[in-house]
């Protein structure tokens, strides 16, 4: 793991992309107990709402990159999806039956036990009663001041800011635009942004704008001492620390 610029941090919060999963398989159990040891400020992850109405924790659309199925997020139902099984990391195509896709609760008991911030992206387009649900399983199982909620789906954020009017919403692209700002300043989110789209000079607006600025996904120490010097709020990494 790369700490080249651990002390030029400064405020700069780093977040563990989908755990650790520079380290550990994306998204899994082990994946975020790794995080979980490590000075991160927090842990990210994606959470699908699965075709009976209930919460996954998986980052693509489908399983077949990492899993010993090709199951669809969206069009299966959680039992299904909880009998994946995981590729193995590190090996020639085996898979492992001690690690299965996690729920939504799973995932913050493991964050609350290590007092990390969650990072919580909403896939996709959801309705409104699962965006609530979402928020009111976050709020049993943990402080919703210790979550960020984040998403390429603006309608999304929207609806979760009806929900919890006061909440950490970052808003997720891969550009930036003089409108997008305004949107996020009238709105009051944040912006998570592709850091290749990211300049010095967009920097200073979002800063005049007093927008938070979180980075994906960099695991260059170049790039992340860089963006540290423009004074981004957060760079979210699968390896960096």
């Amino acid at each position: 793991m790369d700490t080249i610029f651990l002390k030029e941090k400064g405020k700069t919060k780093m977040v563990a992309h989908r755990g650790l999963s520079g380290i550990e398989l994306e998204n899994t159990l082990a994946a975020f107990v790794a995080a979980g040891n490590r000075d991160y400020y927090g842990i990210e992850t994606d959470v699908h709402v699965t075709k009976d109405g209930k919460y996954i924790i998986f980052h693509d659309d489908e399983s077949g990159r990492v899993a010993n199925a090709n199951l669809r997020m969206e069009g299966s139902d959680f039992e299904q999806l909880r009998k994946l099984w995981y590729l193995e990391r590190g090996t020639d195509g085996g898979y492992s039956d001690m690690q299965r896709p996690l729920c939504l609760q799973e995932y913050l008991r493991v964050i609350r036990r290590y007092e990390k911030v969650a990072v919580i992206e909403l896939k996709n387009p959801m309705k409104r009663e699962n965006i609530f649900e979402i928020a009111d399983i976050c709020a049993s199982e943990y402080d919703t001041d210790k979550i960020v909620f984040i998403s390429f789906c603006y309608e999304n954020l929207k609806i979760l800011r009806e929900k919890l009017p006061a909440q950490h919403i970052q808003f997720l692209t891969g550009e930036i635009t003089d409108a997008l700002i305004a949107d996020l300043k009238k709105d009051g989110f944040g912006l998570d942004v592709a850091y290749p789209a990211l300049s010095e000079e967009w920097m200073k607006k979002l800063k005049e704008n007093k927008i938070e600025v979180n980075c994906w996904t960099c695991d260059d120490p170049a790039e992340a001492k860089k963006l540290i010097g423009w004074g981004v709020d957060m760079i979210t990494t699968n390896i960096l620390q």
